[in-house]
């Protein structure tokens, strides 16, 4: 469960990290400017929904740093070698989902036996994939958008 108290004190850091108010954090995140002043008073707690917003946002932040204060703000990268390992570095600003030109909602070549595989489910609607998030072990996650 979440503890609210360090939940709103986290916040408070991302917000200080970004040198936003809470009017443009909301804004930000596109929710209601009264849901981040009812966190911050502690009123309410977080939904799901509301942290998913803040890590789709804002990429540096580790969604397992978020609700229970465990890994790092802002995010470590995973390779543990000196000349790999580095913090974020790019404060204040969010970078968008990187696209891959190959990734698993494009399609390659269809003789390709994944594609013969994948094309051979049956599609009982039109629906498409949007987002696929893979969660690790040591709490981190990759989110892969279409």
């Amino acid at each position: 469960m979440v503890n609210t108290k360090e939940f709103t004190n986290r916040l408070q850091e991302i917000i200080e990290y970004y040198d936003l108010t809470a009017s443009s954090f909301a804004d930000k995140i596109e929710v209601g400017r009264s849901s981040i002043s009812h966190l911050l008073s502690g009123r309410n707690k977080p939904s799901l929904e509301f942290v998913m917003k803040i890590v789709k946002t804002f990429p540096e932040v580790e969604l397992y740093w978020l609700l229970n204060g465990k890994g790092s703000f802002p995010k470590v990268e995973n390779d543990t070698s000196p000349e790999k390992t580095s913090i974020v570095s790019s404060k204040k600003e969010s970078v968008p989902a990187q696209k891959f030109e190959n990734d698993l909602f494009s399609e390659t070549n269809p003789a390709d036996p994944v594609n013969k595989v994948v094309s051979s489910f049956p599609s009982k609607t039109d629906k498409k994939i949007s987002r696929v998030i893979i969660f690790y072990e040591d709490g981190s996650f990759d989110a892969f958008e279409n």
